[in-house]
């Protein structure tokens, strides 16, 4: 309890975009996984489809139907209807987004709907920020709620150490600060809009 007021939980999950061997998508993750940690009102899982490992799309009925055929969709669909908020962690390919990513999306339809999704992009001098832009007209057509605040890391190798961990400097320290903060505000109140709503 806080002034009179009962805490709400949210369920985080940080999704690592890349699959490719030798990715750095893991470092960056591991990174905002911990200052995520620090707000207590988050419990905070990290998500990596490389693990995952799901295959294109291959379910025969529309998403928006929810009849999984698949073992592996219905999986999918517990861990992200389980979730309040997400973190996507990618990269930059080609002025976009890593395939592997949208097909994730594209599993799923209802599971997604009225939460927050916040962004961690990095990359070259553009640090990520058309795959941003790219990735906003996606997540909004599954009535995902982009933040406006994100961390968009350019020349990220440049902070990576020989122990294959991320060292963030000062300004991208107070991104995620910024950022943890709007996805804990959008994310208590899209939460509490989805209790009412059911």
């Amino acid at each position: 309890m806080e002034n009179g007021k009962k805490k709400i939980m949210l369920n985080v999950k940080i999704i690592i975009a890349s699959t490719r061997p030798g990715r750095k998508g893991p470092a960056l993750a591991s990174w905002i996984f911990e200052a995520a940690k620090k707000q207590k009102e988050f419990t905070v899982e990290v998500l990596d489809l490389a693990e995952i490992n799901l295959p294109f799309l291959d379910e025969p009925n529309l998403p928006r139907f929810q009849k999984y055929e698949k073992e592996h969709t219905k999986a999918w669909s517990k861990i992200i209807d389980a979730a309040d908020a997400f973190i996507i962690v990618t990269p930059e390919y080609n002025y976009s987004f890593p395939a592997t990513l949208k097909n994730a999306f594209d599993f799923l339809y209802h599971e997604w709907t009225y939460k927050p999704i916040a962004f961690v992009t990095y990359g070259g001098l553009a640090a990520g920020t058309r795959a941003l832009q790219l990735l906003k007209p996606v997540v909004t057509a599954l009535k995902l709620v982009p933040l406006v605040e994100s961390v968009n890391i350019s020349f990220f190798t440049k902070h990576i150490d020989e122990h294959g961990k991320f060292n963030a400097n000062e300004e991208m320290e107070q991104s995620a600060d910024a950022m943890l903060k709007e996805l804990l505000f959008w994310g208590n109140g899209l939460k509490t809009m989805r209790v009412a709503k059911k």
